[in-house]
């Protein structure tokens, strides 16, 4: 009966192989051919983990990002890019990261820009586009693909981004509009449809999640327009939307002459009911019933309950997937050792949500009895979930309760706080500081690795990241930095290391999932009530501040960014957690303002993620989102200074609620978007003080002062220079000291022209 698919798999590979091949190969270390081998090892685990699915998906797997991936597929690669005119993997990896193997800093590009892919966590490279953009087919890498999995015995569906939503996500770098560019585009979709005909390819998936958006009239038009053009082909595509419910879209959805359609059964359950009359009888609906952005097991009865009537409705042409791309949660949750076996009951990562979508698939073909043990033992799984004791706790639930309106307002308006911290800190204009992260070295990572490994003794692990804070503070002392921070050593993660400390979360061995390129993250598993055991970083920063007499800031993650950076529990709403969050992170704040630190920092890198994709459900979320924020930081005199950060996101739409968080200053990042982001302060009149990022930390290379001081008299034009700060757009953790210091020393310069 029903078809097995899957729309992708995580591609770094069970223990991050791509990862650490990437690295290696950016420094020399492998040459191209390995990192190639070391590839295709990976797809082939992949393709055997996927065996017992009706279809292989192929294209899925990227070096770097499956967007910037489409745009070399398309030949839509920028000039400064295109050294040799052949769209190597090294002209992909300098428009991925500034620079490719054997480039230095003085012959390095800028990097493509970079921002979040819809709601998630996963970055993608923005494609550029011009009047003067043309396209052009170059699909080897693909066809190697479909070649290496068919050499398997596997059928084949290879995974496109769909022409109108890779436009969708474009920018355009003049005054042009993108859409005028796919009467150029859609030909050479024409040529690789007419291409993998040819390969004998069946079905192809073209991925539309553009379709789940607030879409006008114009890019509505435009898809009716693409799909009618490709409307004469010899292979079926079967459109693909994730993320959230086509609901006005999606008469035009139905309208489009596609084979299939694929919903997000998880997230778009209500568009079910309406397109099931609307389809014909030639074509497939395929759904996404296992969730493919959490980590929590499927409630499989209940889903059959759901899909059983709706196969007996279609037969054949009902397919099950899961909801997206897996690329979202980690590989393999049977090689966890240390998460309890209790809450490990109520997981399922990439591979153990294939074998959910095989049960489902199996009890409609041949009965619930075929699978009888299989769904006892989910059930099972769940209701112990329900009633575990480890979920729940009456005081957290209690304090949640007492939270008062005024516990999430300053004292005074900011411009009476900003006169009393200028009174207190005395900084210069242009005061210059950092995010807080600095290079997580070598030595830094195996001092850590240690000690979870009780190589060495709690006291000798203290005194070594002591050591790393210590050199930390002196080379900030001699750069002259106005703000200090202590660096960091001892965190692996800014979410990760918060949630180890706080009750409720619980933490994977080899639960990474990728961020972009070679950047994995391990998230925290919040599985019950969220409270604070003890202090998070007062040890670390007081000992930092005690080195020396600049202002130093207390450095910590936001509750809205721990929530979203997390799996989260799936049996409250999501804000009642981000609350519990809130109310831990307030309590360390209010330790640290107790002990003398006068500047905060409280990240929300991660609040414009969290936004859902349709506008009309915008304002709920950044309600209780921008109040959590406020929950946490507001417990402070008004001689401390509050400082947030927000990272590669289009926040431009969100403005006003960035102001209403009213923190005393906020960083962002302009510099990789040529300060396109501060475009909006032409509108709107920001309140408080400002950090535009004056440097690009994702790649290696070097900004000039010249160009910083350009960034920041752009950034003065929109807010007055008295309220701008130097730093750079995101934490250090990622680049090397050697990248590092001489960054920031151009950043001093060029503070110091800008003073005069």
């Amino acid at each position: 009966m029903a078809k097995l698919h899957n729309l992708g798999f995580p591609r770094i590979g069970e223990n991050r192989q791509l990862k650490f091949a990437l690295e290696h190969y950016w420094q020399g270390k492998i040459d191209q051919q390995t990192l190639q081998d070391n590839a295709q090892a990976i797809r082939a685990k992949n393709l055997k983990l996927q065996q017992h699915l009706d279809f292989a998906q192929v294209g899925d797997f990227s070096f770097y990002d499956h967007v910037l991936d489409t745009s070399f597929l398309l030949g839509n690669v920028p000039k400064r890019a295109d050294r040799d005119g052949e769209n190597t993997l090294d002209d992909y990896f300098r428009l991925a990261r500034g620079q490719a193997p054997g480039d230095t800093s003085c012959c390095g590009i800028a990097a493509g820009e970079m921002t979040k892919w819809f709601d998630t966590n996963y970055h993608y490279i923005v494609p550029e586009f011009c009047q003067q953009t043309s396209f052009e087919l170059n699909a080897d890498k693909l066809i190697k693909q479909i070649n290496e999995a068919r050499a398997k015995g596997f059928v084949t569906k290879p995974v496109i981004l769909g022409p109108v939503t890779y436009l969708w996500l474009g920018k355009a770098k003049d005054e042009s509009n993108p859409l005028h560019l796919l009467d150029t585009l859609l030909p050479v979709y024409q040529q690789l449809l007419t291409k993998l005909a040819k390969l004998g390819i069946e079905w192809v998936q073209f991925d539309e999640p553009a379709l789940v958006t607030d879409l006008d009239n114009e890019w509505l038009l435009a898809y009716r327009y693409a799909y009618q053009y490709l409307k004469e082909r010899q292979v079926k595509i079967l459109l693909t939307t994730y993320f959230g419910a086509l609901a006005s879209n999606l008469p035009t959805a139905c309208q489009l002459p596609v084979d299939g359609i694929h919903l997000d059964a998880i997230k778009g359950k209500a568009d079910i009911a309406q397109i099931l009359p609307q389809l014909s009888e030639q074509q497939v609906l395929s759904l996404g019933v296992i969730d493919g952005r959490n980590i929590w097991k499927t409630e499989l009865n209940k889903v059959l309950d759901f899909i059983e009537p709706i196969a007996e409705q279609l037969g054949d042409r009902l397919w099950l997937a899961p909801s997206c791309s897996l690329l979202h949660v980690p590989v393999d949750l049977d090689v966890e050792n240390n998460i309890p076996e209790e809450v490990k009951n109520w997981l399922a990562f990439a591979k153990q949500k294939l074998n959910e979508l095989t049960v489902l698939g199996k009890a409609l073909k041949f009965g619930r009895e075929s699978v009888a043990t299989e769904l006892a033992e989910n059930t099972r799984c769940l209701v112990a979930r329900t009633s575990s004791a480890l979920v729940n706790n009456d005081a957290v639930r209690q304090a949640v309760q007492q939270v008062r309106a005024e516990d999430s307002q300053r004292q005074s308006p900011y411009p009476q706080r900003a006169v009393l911290q200028q009174s207190k800190l005395k900084l210069p204009r242009f005061p210059t500081t950092t995010i807080g992260s600095f290079p997580q070295t070598s030595e830094i990572r195996a001092t850590r690795r240690e000690f979870k490994q009780n190589k060495i003794d709690l006291s000798s692990y203290q005194q070594k990241i002591k050591t790393e804070i210590k050199q930390c503070i002196e080379i900030q002392e001699e750069l002259q930095l106005d703000v200090l921070v202590h660096g960091e050593a001892e965190r692996n993660d800014m979410v990760e290391y918060f949630g180890e400390q706080l009750s409720g979360f619980v933490f994977s061995q080899f639960g990474w999932v990728q961020s972009y390129g070679s950047r994995c993250v391990k998230p925290p598993i919040i599985y019950g009530d969220v409270s604070r055991q003890g202090s998070l970083t007062l040890d670390w920063t007081l000992y930092a501040q005690s080195l020396t007499k600049k202002p130093l800031k207390g450095m910590l993650s936001g509750p809205v960014t721990i929530l979203n950076w997390s799996f989260v529990r799936d049996d409250q709403p999501r804000s009642e957690t981000c609350q519990q969050i809130a109310l831990a992170i307030r309590d360390e704040v209010i330790d640290l303002e107790a002990a003398g630190i006068g500047i905060i920092q409280i990240d929300e890198a991660a609040l414009r993620e969290g936004l859902p994709l349709r506008k009309s459900q915008w304002q709920d979320y950044l309600t209780w989102s921008v109040n959590a924020f406020k929950l946490s930081a507001n417990g402070v005199q008004d001689s401390t200074q509050i400082h947030t950060h927000m990272c590669y996101s289009e926040f431009n739409d969100i403005i006003e609620a960035i102001a209403n968080m009213d923190a005393d200053v906020i960083t962002i990042e302009t510099s990789r978007s040529d300060m396109e982001l501060l475009d909006v302060f032409d509108q709107f009149a920001y309140p408080n003080q400002i950090g535009p990022g004056v440097y690009d930390i994702h790649t290696p290379n070097i900004p000039t002062v010249d160009s910083i001081v350009q960034l920041m008299n752009s950034a003065s034009e929109r807010i007055p220079a008295e309220r701008l700060w130097l730093n750079p757009d995101c934490g250090l953790k990622t680049r090397g000291w050697q990248e590092v210091t001489p960054a920031l020393e151009n950043m001093m310069a060029a503070a110091q022209i800008l003073r005069q």
